[in-house]
């Protein structure tokens, strides 16, 4: 469990950041910018689950914030040896976060009707809601595809954050009554 005392402990005032291994980081760097984006991501869901109606729809987001801490604790641990296995005292996203996710988007994608067009990100406002929820989680995906270029980052992290993606569109397309209040992209429309 984490404690929290003091919120404030003057250590970054220098411009660094304190990492789950004792070491400092810049605040500016590749890996506290993906921490960064995946904290945006889970403020934007939780802007998402205020406007969602469907309990269950709430539930399976109220997780996915929870697993979106697991992944920044996962990026606040740097792996110099490329083993991202998960210990007591290590946490990591783990291969059955992102197959859980497959799992919902494939439950939820069976009731929705079926695409004809891209969709424009709205309709009801729940579903604009997840749609900015969505795309933030393909930002914090960039920034973690970044961080990657220049340092290792769990694999199973990497998968997470793009089917995260992936079920906030189906979860959009849900709060559109189904994909049947979508808002449909036709192309070239205003020429």
């Amino acid at each position: 469990m984490v404690k929290l005392n003091r919120i404030y402990t003057r250590t970054g005032d220098d411009g660094t950041t304190g990492l789950v291994d004792g070491s400092r980081c810049p605040k500016h760097s590749a890996r506290i910018a993906a921490m960064g984006k995946v904290d945006e991501a889970n403020s934007a869901i939780g802007l998402a689950i205020c406007a969602l109606e469907g309990e269950a729809e709430r539930a399976l987001l109220t997780r996915v914030q929870n697993d979106l801490f697991d992944l920044g604790a996962d990026l606040a641990t740097p792996s110099t040896d490329g083993d991202f296995t998960p210990s007591e005292m290590v946490l990591r996203i783990v291969p059955s976060q992102p197959e859980w996710i497959e799992g919902r988007i494939d439950e939820l994608n069976e009731r929705l009707e079926p695409l004809t067009s891209f969709v424009l990100p709205g309709g009801s406002e729940a579903a604009a809601r997840v749609h900015v929820a969505r795309a933030t989680t393909r930002a914090a995906e960039r920034a973690m595809v970044a961080l990657a270029a220049e340092d290792a980052v769990n694999p199973a992290a990497l998968a997470y954050i793009n089917r995260l993606s992936d079920l906030l569109f189906v979860l959009a397309r849900v709060a559109n009554d189904d994909g049947r209040a979508d808002v449909k992209w036709v192309p070239g429309a205003n020429r």
